[in-house]
């Protein structure tokens, strides 16, 4: 595998290219490099503006189906976003999270295996499980995992994505890396309940959505959980020194020093934390920051939005609903291998993310 930014014959395979960070990814090798994509998705509203680029070809399809499968490992390079990641359908469709999030991805990874393709498969930071609130640093090869009991379904997508891990992990012949992101933020992602999709979203896309509607921000079990806020337009920029470090590790014709030095930084058999640790807050404080920041947007003042209020997590989840209290990832790993650390404050992440969300919804709304 010799990949070049500037090579117009590297055609990669996006599997959920129409997604929030497909979107994303997708623009950035059109506007960075000068390869040509094939996106699988079911759904591309996110990106209308490349559906007729003349570098892109699109598949409504989804890994359920073998012949799709074959067809995206024929490409040298595999990135698979696909995933059903709503919390709410945890506790609801566990089977249907169980098959996306193992049987679809193990298929595409047993193609790759056959095909030499290079397999780059986003995961999830759930996968460190069960964490209390003094956990610290979460760290990709370290760190032991606990989850939940069956009866609690909320751990079904994280049992899949670990199972998946370890599946690819295991194949003969597969070069693989895998992505754990710490929530990626930004414009496009998720969707507002009853707008343009069913259920509860993700946080940040939850509370934008509370705003717009002048609603209170519901703190689930007061609120009291951590998380690490990444941007999604760092995450764009780890891919790029992913797709670097790997088609340089890979190089043909290296002086054996120089071999050897970039063996020690592939970044194949690989599983890398993507988050930034600066950007730790408890939900609660991330409520108020939000009601801060949508109130500068709107140009008014913070008391007239709705303070946020407590509700437990089974009255919003539903049965089977556990939460992880800390998720604090070490960033040491991507940093020492792929010269890549995460930049964008807090402050930044959602504002941008917030700011995409009232002009985009309000629109809407108001229509």
């Amino acid at each position: 595998m010799n990949l070049k930014f500037s090579d117009q014959s590297i055609t990669v395979a996006i599997v959920g290219c129409g997604g929030f960070i497909g979107c994303h990814l997708l623009d950035a090798i059109l506007t960075r490099t000068q390869w040509r994509v094939f996106g699988v998705d079911l759904d591309f509203y996110r990106i209308q503006h490349r559906l007729n680029d003349e570098r892109c070809e699109f598949m409504v399809a989804d890994l359920a189906d073998k012949s799709v499968v074959e067809r995206i490992a024929k490409y040298p390079v595999v990135v698979n976003l696909a995933a059903i990641c709503t919390p709410s359908r945890y506790m609801a469709e566990a089977p249907e999270v169980i098959r996306s999030n193992y049987d679809h991805p193990a298929a595409l990874a047993d193609a790759c295996a056959k095909s030499g393709s290079w397999f780059i498969h986003f995961s999830t930071s759930e996968i460190y499980g069960r964490t209390s609130a003094d956990s610290g640093l979460l760290v990709e090869d370290e760190s032991e995992l606990t989850f939940g009991p069956v009866t609690a379904s909320r751990w079904s997508y994280a049992t899949a994505k670990l199972l998946t891990e370890r599946y690819i992990a295991g194949l003969k012949n597969l070069k693989w890396t895998v992505v754990r992101p710490f929530n990626f933020v930004g414009p496009y992602m998720d969707f507002m309940p009853g707008v343009d999709g069913s259920g509860i979203p993700r946080v940040l896309a939850n509370f934008s959505s509370a705003l717009v509607r002048g609603e209170p921000l519901k703190l689930v079990n007061g609120g009291v959980a951590k998380r690490s806020f990444t941007s999604v337009f760092d995450a764009v920029d780890f891919m790029f020194a992913l797709f670097e470090a790997g088609f340089s590790a890979n190089a043909v014709g290296m002086a054996s020093v120089a071999a050897k030095n970039a063996a020690e930084k592939s970044p194949l058999s690989q599983a890398f934390n993507i988050g930034n640790p600066d950007n730790e807050l408890t939900i609660a404080e991330l409520a108020y920051k939000m009601r801060e920041i949508f109130a500068e947007i709107k140009g008014v003042s913070a008391d007239t939005v709705p303070e946020p209020e407590v509700v437990s997590g089974v009255e919003y989840y539903g049965e089977g609903y556990e939460d992880s209290m800390r998720r604090l990832p070490s960033v040491e790993k991507a940093e020492r291998l792929l010269g890549f650390k995460a930049k964008t404050p807090i402050d930044v992440v959602l504002r941008e993310s917030l700011t995409w969300f009232v002009n985009h919804y309000g629109s809407e709304l108001l229509s």
